[in-house]
């Protein structure tokens, strides 16, 4: 390996004192027998606690998490790292089978702790647990939808052959596709995560022919994909029964702790809006010289500016500096994580597709996983997960876990403002004209991703449960008719799409995530609550610093509602996503005044 190549893995075996898998396993087996040990002291006895005795059972639930946390942690991403790995898939296996079990042993803790909160209200409010008040509130919310212990345990022992192994199944199957394509005259294979990064390309016919490689090949499959989306899906409108969930929506407003009147206003704001995002694209198309953007053209790079390449280094350089120019503190976190090798960017078949970051409380850090291809876009989603870490990082330090279990709203809030503070970095650092125009169609790109064709997900992923309920049968064939009617609603007229594209909905993992139903609105969240954050920041100068690093210290100890009535908004009020827009349109503007 060279030492480039190392620098760009990482060095799991910081999370754990041993990484011989016999050792790993044993300590998995330790944590069920921990978990079945606070069972012993505490099942049958929670109702009878007074504040003093809810503290030290919170306080002990919170040791156990972070004792484990690293032995969970390792096992998980080593998988995520390369799912074709024996030691990994067998590490893999023997995290669900004791995670399974040790849930099993503590399923008993929620269901009393509801039991004692209804008995006695006025624990929420104790000064003794003060620390805890949020997260005994989110309880709360939760209890007319927990079911009994026994049914409980039943669900996580189906959910482990059921759901579960439908999730796995579309990202393994995903992680191990390889597609053939034309390159130069010579024909390459390339696995998911290396062909991808040719959407980006300058040669246009390279971009489409890319798509069309992509998605015709997972089009084959379309079989196993629509199999393991309607398993998903019907698995959930099953448990929305049981629960008594009023809508498939309703788990997701719970978990992630926001309202659903927030949520309302927020998809009327960008259906309202979707003039917006199509004046950009009509823009992108005079931009590049066409007549109307081919669905390959939408996140394609501008003309007239050389393709620009980052190496390793150059790309460290940008997002810390970034990072520096709001926080010295934060961009040596970031810093941190590139020579402590908690990234890891190297290209190869086998390992997941996509980018994400995993909190490592334990050890104050977080990890970042990325496909990291040298272009412009992968530096900004080094920047994104590295906005994560940053939160990790302060959070771990503020609060206790029972405090960090953030809903997906929140959660994005730092990573999306660190790609806001790439963009300002790229722009003062732009000599052309041309230079700029990349820098602002890459972030209003990346907007429209993770807004606008978002927001399309939803209205996706809200039409297959609507069409179960109205009894149809989720083949391919009608999976793709319901995402393309949630498209069309975002892009109108404004896009040509290759017919290939139908399938596109079988590479986007959230769809798969089973219990965690309507991923996709909390980054529609997360990119109108961060462009208000941003303007705000734009007024307010070094005075803004202090309270973003307050709301992110605070991680899920006050609700998202709260924290943007800190910095003075109303998330329920469709004025205040206005705002986010207009940062958006802002963007459109610059780019306009390019011309």
């Amino acid at each position: 390996m060279t030492a480039l190549a190392e620098k760009m893995r990482w060095d799991i075996a910081q999370l754990v004192e041993n990484t011989d898998p016999d050792w790993i396993t044993s300590k998995l087996e330790e944590m069920v027998e921990a978990a079945n040990g606070l069972a012993r002291r505490y099942r049958g006895k929670i109702k009878d606690l007074d504040a003093k005795g809810l503290l030290a059972l919170l306080t002990a639930r919170d040791d156990f998490s972070l004792r484990y946390e690293g032995v969970t942690e390792y096992s998980s991403l080593r998988y995520s790292a390369d799912s074709t790995d024996a030691v990994s898939k067998r590490l893999n296996e023997a995290l669900k089978k004791a995670g399974t079990r040790a849930g099993q042993a503590l399923a008993f803790m929620e269901i009393e702790l509801g039991d004692l909160l209804k008995a006695k209200p006025g624990l929420v409010t104790d000064t003794n647990l003060q620390e805890y008040k949020h997260f005994l509130e989110r309880i709360v919310r939760r209890i007319p939808h927990v079911m009994t212990e026994e049914l409980e345990k039943i669900t996580m022992s189906k959910d482990q052959n059921g759901v579960s192994a439908w999730s796995q199944l579309q990202g393994d199957w995903l992680g191990t596709r390889t597609f053939k394509i034309m390159i130069d005259g010579v024909e390459k294979t390339m696995p998911y995560g290396e062909i991808i990064s040719l959407y980006q390309s300058t040669n246009r016919e390279l971009r489409k022919e890319s798509n069309r490689v992509v998605y015709d090949g997972l089009g084959r499959d379309d079989q196993l994909w629509a199999s393991a989306i309607r398993s998903i899906c019907g698995d959930h409108l099953q448990m929305c029964e049981w629960r008594k969930y009023p809508a498939p929506m309703t788990q997701s407003i719970i978990d992630n702790d926001v309202e659903q009147a927030a949520i309302d206003a927020l998809m009327r704001t960008m259906e309202g809006s979707v003039e917006a995002y199509r004046r950009y694209l009509r823009l992108k198309a005079k931009f590049m010289g066409l007549e109307k953007l081919g669905n390959w053209d939408i996140v394609a790079p501008l003309p007239g500016v050389p393709e620009k390449k980052y190496t390793w280094e150059e790309s460290r350089k940008e997002v810390v500096s970034a990072y520096r120019s709001f926080d010295p503190e934060w961009a040596g976190w970031v810093d941190e994580m590139y020579g402590r090798r908690h990234i890891d960017a190297e290209v190869r078949n086998g390992k997941r597709s996509g980018a994400f970051c995993a909190s490592w409380l334990a050890g104050k850090s977080a990890w970042v996983l990325q496909s990291f291809n040298g272009q412009m876009g992968d530096v900004y989603t080094q920047a994104h997960e590295l906005g994560h870490a940053v939160h990790a990082y302060l959070g771990s330090r503020h609060q206790k876990p029972s405090n960090y279990e953030i809903g997906s709203c929140i959660a994005e809030t730092a990573s999306v403002f660190g790609e806001l503070l790439l963009t300002d970095r790229l722009l003062a650092e732009a000599k052309t004209r041309e230079e700029k125009r990349a820098i602002l169609a890459t972030v209003l790109d990346e907007f429209g991703m993770a807004a606008y064709q978002v927001s399309a997900r939803v209205f996706f992923e809200q039409g297959m449960y609507d069409a179960i309920k109205e009894g149809k049968f989720l083949d391919g064939e009608t999976v793709s008719s319901l995402w393309t009617a949630g498209r069309d609603k975002i892009y109108g007229d404004a896009i040509e799409w290759l017919p290939e594209m139908k399938w596109e909905w079988t590479m986007k993992p959230h769809y798969y995530i089973p219990n965690y139903r309507f991923y996709n609105y909390p980054y529609v969240y997360a990119q109108l609550f961060v462009f208000a954050l941003y303007r705000l920041y734009k007024e307010q100068g070094l005075a803004f610093v202090p309270k973003l690093r307050t709301l992110l210290a605070a991680g899920s100890s006050r609700s998202p509602t709260e924290l943007a009535k800190d910095v003075g908004f109303d998330v329920t009020s469709e004025d205040f996503w206005r705002k986010g827009m207009q940062q958006f349109e802002d963007f459109v503007g610059q780019l306009e005044a390019t011309l």
